[in-house]
């Protein structure tokens, strides 16, 4: 079985507790070297996780010949450098949301990917591949909701660390970037179209200079999309979707359990159906499909356009609350 030989741009949590387990449960994804700037952790990384190499550097692991394809899960300042540094020595990239710091960097990444059409690039939003979202998805175009009007979802969580790199503004923290843009990129991935206008309320850590508590209104024309996001309230994430015969709930959205069932609850008229989706890992599903594009070398499920358009969104939320007035797209 051909499988594509990854490589790892860090020790990151999210890849060493999450994506890089799921990658190597997968049928296409091998997981060959992972690189920090400590050679003390990358050895430590790839001990634990049976990784075959270690690197000191990012840019060793890039020179390594062997290595096909990156996953970036370096802070959000460093995913466009890195991930054009990963192109230049012809590695497909995955690589963590948001893809940029602004939808003009993430344009540059674009512009760059598309002097290399040889090789695959993806912003790696796992949720839109996990069974709950394609389930509710069918659910919504197949008409069991009625017409799509509405759209609500929350996504929150509890962190003061300073020294945490969520709460490092110049690094691209903020509540936005982390998980405000699940909230708009589960409304254009629903609606299959980009907002006409938004409005947002904004509201800022004094110390850490980061948005803590952030609201949207999306104008998809008969379809509105609300949400907020915040990172010093109580943690839960929910998504609602309405509909003039129904509605659908999501219980976990985004960060969806590898080792239980999810659940979603379809309501259609009176009647309310308590759905079951079966046991998965996101990541694991995410991997095995970017891998799989470049073995058939076809297109990717989620194209680099969207992931900047997605960027625009967040940047017309914070106009809008500077502005204190809607913004056109």
């Amino acid at each position: 079985m051909t499988k594509i030989r990854w490589g790892i741009l860090s020790t990151a949590r999210i890849g060493v507790i999450k994506v890089i387990p799921a990658m190597q449960n997968s049928k296409y994804c091998s997981i060959e070297a992972i690189a920090s700037r400590s050679i003390d952790k990358a050895r430590q990384a790839a001990k634990d996780l049976n990784i075959p190499k270690a690197y000191g550097s990012y840019e060793e692991l890039l020179a390594d010949p062997h290595i096909e394809a990156i996953y970036n899960p370096l802070p959000n300042h460093l995913h466009v450098p890195w991930s054009i540094k990963a192109l230049q020595s012809n590695k497909h990239v995955l690589c963590e949301k948001p893809i940029a710091l602004s939808a003009s960097e993430g344009q540059q990444l674009i512009d760059f990917a598309r002097t290399k059409p040889q090789l695959k690039v993806m912003e790696a939003f796992m949720y839109r591949f996990h069974p709950q979202w394609q389930k509710t998805k069918d659910l919504v175009d197949d008409g069991e909701i009625g017409q799509l009007r509405a759209i609500h979802s929350f996504f929150s969580y509890d962190n003061r660390d300073a020294k945490n790199i969520r709460n490092v503004a110049d690094f691209g923290g903020g509540g936005l970037m982390d998980i405000g843009c699940y909230c708009i990129s589960l409304s254009r991935f629903i609606t299959r179209k980009m907002p006409a206008r938004v409005c947002g309320i904004v509201e800022y850590d004094p110390e850490f200079k980061i948005d803590r508590l952030a609201s949207g209104i999306l104008d998809f024309g008969i379809v509105t999309s609300t949400f907020t996001c915040a990172t010093q309230l109580t943690a839960y994430q929910r998504v609602n979707i309405y509909g003039t015969q129904g509605r659908i709930e999501i219980e976990i959205p985004f960060n969806a359990p590898p080792d239980r069932s999810c659940r979603i609850w379809h309501q259609k008229y009176s009647l309310i159906n308590k759905i079951d989706i079966e046991i998965c890992d996101q990541y694991t599903l995410q991997g095995d499909l970017f891998s799989e594009a470049i073995i058939k070398n076809h297109n990717v499920p989620t194209p680099l356009e969207d992931a900047v358009e997605n960027m625009k969104v967040i940047e017309a939320i914070v106009h809008s609350a500077e502005k204190n007035s809607w913004i056109r797209i």
